[in-house]
């Protein structure tokens, strides 16, 4: 398996500098500051970078444990919120809710269901952030 990688550029103190965050192949650049991390700035930030790559990964995940199960996905979509708050060890991801919408033709809600527990469980970005956040799952059918 290939080794991903990103890089981030920070210039200047924590609440008036100013910096980069791109993706290694530079899929994804953006501009982040304390204001876009700590209050509503423009720009992105390392919580919604973690929130794009844990609904990322959950999509395919679901779609293929779908797909294992004898449904083809016409679409799944998922948003991920990150919740980040101030505990006694300082800023922490503390929870990350998961809402996807799943367009599955054939599949009935209580197997769809059980199938988004399991993609939630078993796709490597929730295996590694569950032991530090709390991550709940909303799915509908479309």
């Amino acid at each position: 398996m290939p080794i991903r990688s990103a890089s981030a550029r920070w210039q200047g103190n924590l609440t008036e500098g100013s910096g980069t965050i791109k993706t290694g192949k530079g899929g994804l650049q953006g501009s982040y500051s304390f204001k876009s991390r700590f209050e509503e700035g423009e720009g992105t930030n390392p919580e919604e970078l973690i929130g794009a790559a844990h609904a990322g990964c959950f999509s395919m995940a679901f779609s293929k444990a779908l797909a294992d199960a004898g449904f083809t996905p016409t679409s799944v979509e998922t948003v991920a919120k990150v919740h980040m708050d101030k505990t006694d060890a300082g800023f922490s991801v503390t929870k990350i809710d998961l809402e996807t919408v799943g367009d599955v033709p054939g599949v009935d809600d209580g197997t769809f269901q059980k199938i988004a527990e399991d993609a939630k469980a078993n796709c490597p970005i929730s295996r590694l952030l569950s032991p530090g956040a709390e991550i709940t799952l909303s799915a509908k059918l479309s």
